[in-house]
């Protein structure tokens, strides 16, 4: 097998990042229609939604007949902070060539119609009866990728002609992002650009595009530091006791997955290196131990989808847990979980330098070379791994 850096290369110097996904199925029109009757009655549309995942998984995983790759906004971010780590360690011009290329594509295709600069999906997502987003729709979640790399091209380079598209960001967090509570001591943000649903890893990305801004903001540090302060208040007030963060804490029928878990201690930690939170050491510490006791398949060394699930699967391990792990263990320098991780995801997920994102309940590899999930964050991790 080729080592980390050739495999990232063959990969990501590309101009066409374009990928199949597995949310394919449910971007159709009739993916689409059949989702939105699940998400409005759930015994009725349990059969022919369960009827699509079967489909897409044991009859058109291969084939992708009816579906068109495209790019996704997220996956060229992860791509250009993938090559940063390189270029940080290993100064290629090409890394950084290709990292400009990316950086360019995001400026070309982020949302348009708001404040400032945001990113999205980029398909159309059910995500419950009531929540549909359109392809346009940005991100809590996703638009720190890109305000991340931005951020650190222009620290290296010191590009002007980015300047104003970071600080941009601000204005689409403050005026677009919604704010759902807000007390002396927390402050709670929307998902999207709208007043839809509290979720947990989206406030610590939140959180950490307010870290990534004080650089730019001199002016308006204190201001910052509260906003930042207030979120960290809130993902503290609802940790559970054991370590755990529901996905949707205020929700009856919510769960906790492995890399949204990984998200939220990912986000405290790096927003601690930038400016100092109270206890954030001990909440990542309890974050991390929990999701070592408690996901970690110790047969195959590698991290399980669900301790609290809403819905059947047929998937028995997934690369974007073990992938966010992989990253997490290496941000938190836990060198023997990380070095264990990445064997075990080798030996699981990669098949002759090809990269597949699913192993099924029958032990089978499916969704090959599906970029956005989870083939990015995983180079993404590799990355940041240093080889022997």
């Amino acid at each position: 097998m080729i080592n980390n850096n050739e495999l990232i290369e063959k990969y990501l110097l590309s101009d066409d990042l374009s990928t199949y996904d597995p949310y394919d199925i449910w971007n159709t029109s009739i993916g689409i229609k059949i989702k939105q009757f699940y998400y409005k009655h759930k015994f009725l549309g349990l059969f022919p939604a369960g009827f699509l995942t079967i489909y897409d998984l044991y009859l058109n995983n291969s084939l992708r007949m009816g579906y068109k790759k495209q790019e996704y906004p997220i996956v060229r971010a992860q791509a250009a902070l993938t090559l940063m780590n390189l270029y940080q360690t290993e100064p290629k011009k090409i890394y950084l060539k290709y990292i400009k290329n990316h950086i360019d594509w995001l400026i070309k295709n982020s949302s348009k119609g708001y404040s400032g600069y945001c990113w999205g999906l980029n398909i159309t997502w059910v995500y419950s009866a009531k929540e549909i987003y359109a392809p346009n729709t940005p991100f809590s979640t996703y638009t720190p990728y890109p305000l991340e790399i931005l951020s650190q091209y222009y620290l290296l380079t010191g590009d002007q002609d980015l300047l104003g598209s970071i600080k941009s960001v601000f204005d689409f967090i403050e005026n677009d992002l919604q704010i759902m509570i807000e007390d002396k001591e927390k402050l709670v943000i929307s998902y999207g650009a709208q007043k839809d649903r509290i979720v947990t890893n989206a406030n610590s990305y939140v959180m950490y595009m307010y870290a990534l801004l004080l650089p730019f903001f001199p002016d308006k540090k204190e201001y910052l530091e509260n906003k930042i302060q207030k979120i960290f208040n809130f993902l503290t007030a609802v940790q559970n006791s054991n370590g755990s963060w529901l996905y949707s804490p205020y929700e009856s029928n919510s769960f906790i997955d492995c890399f949204h878990s990984c998200f939220v201690i990912k986000n405290i930690y790096k927003t601690n290196q930038i400016t100092q939170l109270n206890m954030a050491s001990s909440v990542v510490k309890k974050g991390y131990n929990y999701i070592l006791n408690n996901f970690l398949d110790e047969d195959y060394f590698l991290f399980k989808r669900f301790v609290i699930s809403n819905k059947p699967s047929l998937v028995k391990f997934d690369l974007y847990d073990n992938a966010e792990m992989l990253n997490l263990a290496i941000l938190l320098r836990d060198d023997v979980t990380a070095k264990k991780l990445d064997e075990a995801i080798k030996k699981t997920f990669v098949k002759k330098n090809k990269i597949y994102s699913t192993i099924d309940i029958l032990n089978f590899k499916k969704n090959l070379n599906h970029s956005r999930w989870a083939v990015i964050p995983y180079l993404h991790a590799l990355s940041g791994l240093k080889e022997k």
